[in-house]
């Protein structure tokens, strides 16, 4: 490890994602569930910085619980200020779980160095939880992406991809680091070019149970399934408006569940004639976005206005 490495102080933008629409289209034998949907990736969300300190020495054991290893490894890493209230423990942040499960890989394949610096991260959070914008499974990526790097591991992007779909569905798309058309449980990725967008987001407070919503009776799991040719060419019908058969099979759920997601899509859907877009939910909420035609983003007193008179926190953000 390099002198200039191990005094290394790195700030990465950890994105938030919209779904610009989202179907399930089965569900699986394993108790999951098959999907497809568009992923965008926005200019807005959380920062992680990381920092690294002195390198320390351990030992593996080959005989020993590969687990057990990397978690005891990673207490001894990895130090994580900015997450208080996300987790009850620390060790259960998406952060830290990122981190031990590539020292998980690395310890299984037998590339782990007899050393690694100590890496402080520091998490300065904007995407709220629960909103549908994707902000652990965020975090979690953008950390295996500096440990990566910061560690000299040198994982390619798709064995990182696989190490990511372990964590979580929505890590992968944040891997691959572009928009792209996700099929399965969200980790089969294909790169979609969109033109950029403008969106006006709003994030309600209100959070219904992820496992609640997938068990609702009135959760549509039948929505047939399109290929992915099928979705590059019919862009047109979920980019800046949203025409059938493209929706998000989770509004009329959620919107029954939690008033607060409900009047936040009333509201936005009320600004649609002059925005030029169609308001809809991101993931199983609860988020709602507008997109913005580019004739009015730079209208600086009617963003202003919009937000000031939104029933919860707005933003305007932009694609990446």
């Amino acid at each position: 490890m390099s002198q200039s490495l191990t005094s290394a102080a790195i700030t990465r933008l950890s994105p938030a994602k919209i779904n610009l629409f989202l179907h399930i289209t089965g569900k699986r034998d394993d108790g999951y569930h098959d999907l497809q949907t568009v992923f965008r990736l926005l200019d807005w969300g959380d920062y992680l910085h990381f920092s690294l300190t002195e390198s320390i020495a351990f030992n593996v054991f080959s005989t020993a619980d590969i687990d057990q290893q990397a978690n005891t490894i990673c207490k001894s890493l990895i130090t994580l200020d900015g997450a208080n209230g996300i987790t009850e423990n620390v060790a259960e942040n998406l952060i830290f779980k990122a981190a031990k499960t590539l020292l998980y890989y690395a310890i299984s394949i037998g590339s782990l160095p007899e050393s690694l610096p100590k890496v402080s991260i520091i998490l300065d959070k904007n995407i709220p939880m629960g909103a549908g914008l994707g902000g652990g499974s965020s975090n979690a990526a953008t950390t295996l992406l500096a440990l990566n790097e910061l560690w000299q591991f040198n994982f390619e992007q798709n064995k990182l991809i696989t190490i990511g779909a372990a964590i979580g569905a929505d890590v992968p798309i944040f891997i691959f680091g572009r928009d792209a058309i996700a099929m399965g449980i969200g980790e089969q990725l294909t790169a979609i070019e969109l033109p950029d967008q403008h969106y006006l987001v709003l994030t309600p407070d209100a959070h219904v149970n992820t496992a609640k919503l997938f068990a609702h009776p009135k959760l549509r799991r039948d929505i047939a399934a399109l290929s992915v040719q099928t979705i590059r060419n019919q862009s047109d019908s979920y980019g800046q408006n949203l025409r059938p058969p493209y929706h998000n099979v989770f509004t009329p759920v959620v919107t029954q569940l939690a008033p607060a997601v409900d009047q936040a899509l009333n509201y936005l859907q009320g600004l649609e004639i002059k925005a030029l877009g169609t308001a809809r939910m991101t993931g199983s909420g609860s988020a709602v976005f507008l997109p913005l035609d580019a004739s009015i983003v730079n209208d600086k007193n009617l963003m202003s206005k919009w937000i000031d008179e939104a029933p919860c926190p707005a933003y305007v953000v932009e694609s990446l």
